[in-house]
């Protein structure tokens, strides 16, 4: 989850600059060392409290199709781990790599915890990935266990044939042409609950795999401690019974550590998003509080708030979000300040955050009143940070072991339990965490100077024009490639695209010093090439 952000205070270029910083004191009788614990401390005090409801088909009063809510408590939850602990212990597979594969649903919430809370290993999988795709992950992770939703029977059924490590598989509900598959709840309510494993903090807990929008992708190697006291370190002031929307993919560290776990952790009730095509219609049924979301999203909302910028904002907030409505949480990419101010005239707060797959996710947060515009947001807790050439280098207990099974990378990447991020930026005199770019995608021009794309792309996004753009350097030049929103076009009338873009950067160029002017301009007939969390693929 990588959040960029325009910068204008200008690094000092030194071979070596080293910040050390921290805040506030970790509230050890809030945070928890393991999933088990928080999971059992939730049941303790939220026992027959809602802890998910989900959309189940059904009709109303006249037979005509209508969307029920069911709903499952946290005594409910904790009891349907407990038994698939019981079942995985029964098929000889305690302790072994678990592969789960589907969208967000109560059974895959089930799966995940009865998992990882058995002394097992989650391997959460994207399920939009092709088939072969997903074999090869889940050979690489040395998965013997396949745990699957109906919809990828496809590649439930392919890993059967290829997977030689493989011994079992589960449907979620009722498998259908797989010789030998299991049906998951039949499993379950063959145990009983009260399954009694005590994982140890530093226990792996789950391998989940990075998006790789610059290459391969790595298994990062995630304990209970590194989950847990992620997810509980901080206090954010949410109360229990809070009601938050999941609409994110669940195999994401972002969805699994702040919708799930956190969310776990405060007694919210989670509601789940059973399409973003829905997203709309869920938030009316639903009426949450709270909403996880990444930049891409907030953007296609703030285009609807604009677009009915004549209506009065409370009529539009009640209308559109429901009066309860109150927080966004972005996370994934930079997000356009200018789309914060528009939320706060609805009274929608945004809370942006930063981190990544390899600290668990969170490293920095805005929150509250704690928040510093142009910055991703001080320092979690339980995280340390320092800048080595011009790197952010961060260290805490939600740091990685490594990488499964890539030691080069891992050495890469780890120094004496230093995360080297990838990320160029500084941590302020406050704590808070300002980003200008990536190490891996800076631009070196002829005369040696470091040019940061995201920095251009973040001033020319700004245009509402622009609807997204890569920098890159061509032929010794800056080139900057845009697909621009022909929607938005249309509506003002905008008869040469191309014109209209070159002036967007002739304006950026007049305030740009030489070495960071555009000089080429490539206009796209169609979207840029994304990763399942949205990120444009650079190479």
């Amino acid at each position: 989850m990588f959040v960029w952000t325009d910068v204008t205070r200008h690094l000092r270029k030194k071979r070596l600059t080293v910040m050390v910083n921290r805040i506030g004191d970790i509230n050890m009788n809030e945070t928890k060392s393991t999933i088990r614990e928080l999971l059992v401390e939730a049941e303790s005090k939220f026992h027959a409290q809602d802890a998910f409801r989900y959309k189940v088909k059904g009709a109303d009063e006249t037979g005509k199709k209508a969307a029920k809510i069911e709903s499952k408590s946290y005594t409910q939850l904790k009891d349907d781990s407990e038994r698939f602990s019981a079942a995985l212990a029964a098929l000889g597979e305690q302790g072994k790599h678990i592969a789960i594969i589907g969208p967000t649903s109560y059974s895959w919430v089930v799966t995940y915890f009865g998992t990882v809370d058995s002394g097992s290993v989650a391997v959460p999988l994207d399920a939009n990935l092709p088939d072969a795709d997903l074999c090869e992950l889940i050979d690489r992770a040395d998965v013997t266990t396949l745990v699957y939703d109906e919809a990828k029977a496809g590649v439930a059924e392919l890993a059967a044939k290829q997977c030689s490590a493989l011994k079992h598989i589960i449907c979620m509900s009722v498998p259908e042409g797989i010789a030998g598959a299991h049906a998951m709840w039949e499993l379950l309510g063959a145990q009983s609950a009260g399954f009694d494993y005590a994982p140890k903090p530093e226990q792996l807990a789950t391998i989940m795999f990075t998006s790789g929008t610059t290459g391969k992708s790595k298994g990062v190697m995630l304990t209970h401690r590194n989950l847990a006291e992620n997810a509980t370190c901080l206090d954010m002031g949410l109360e229990s019974g809070m009601v938050i929307m999941s609409v994110l993919p669940i195999h994401h560290a972002y969805c699994l550590s702040m919708d799930i776990l956190k969310g776990i952790s405060v007694g919210s009730i989670i509601c789940i998003n059973d399409s973003l095509l829905r997203v709309a219609k869920n938030i009316k049924l639903f009426e949450p509080n709270m909403i996880l979301m990444v930049p891409l999203m907030i953007e296609t909302l703030a285009k609807k708030l604009e677009e009915a910028a004549l209506i009065p904002a409370p009529l539009i907030k009640v209308k559109v979000f429901g009066k309860q409505f109150h927080t966004v949480c972005s996370g994934g990419a930079y997000l356009n300040p200018a789309y914060i101010k528009l939320f706060q005239k609805y009274g929608i707060a945004i809370w942006q955050g930063y981190g990544m797959t390899e600290c668990a996710p969170v490293i920095s947060t805005n929150f509250g009143e704690q928040i510093k515009e142009g910055s991703v947001g001080k320092l979690m807790p339980n995280c340390e940070a320092k800048v080595v050439d011009e790197e952010l280098w961060v260290k805490g207990s939600s740091v990685m072991q490594g990488y499964y099974k890539m030691p080069k990378e891992t050495e890469d990447t780890l120094d004496d339990g230093w995360l080297k991020t990838g990320d160029l930026g500084y941590v302020d005199e406050d704590d808070f965490v300002f980003l200008t770019g990536r190490k891996k995608n800076l631009i070196i021009t002829p005369n040696g100077e470091n040019v940061s794309p995201e920095e251009i792309e973040n001033k020319l996004g700004d245009n509402r024009l622009v609807q997204e753009v890569l920098v890159r350097e061509s032929e010794g030049a800056i080139e900057a490639e845009i697909f621009p929103d022909y929607e938005y076009a249309g509506k003002k009338k905008v008869k040469d695209i191309p014109a209209a873009l070159q002036k967007i950067i002739d304006e950026y160029n007049q305030g740009a010093p030489l070495y960071k002017r555009v000089f080429r301009l490539k206009v796209r007939e169609t979207e840029f090439e994304k990763n399942t969390t949205k990120k444009i693929k650079r190479f």
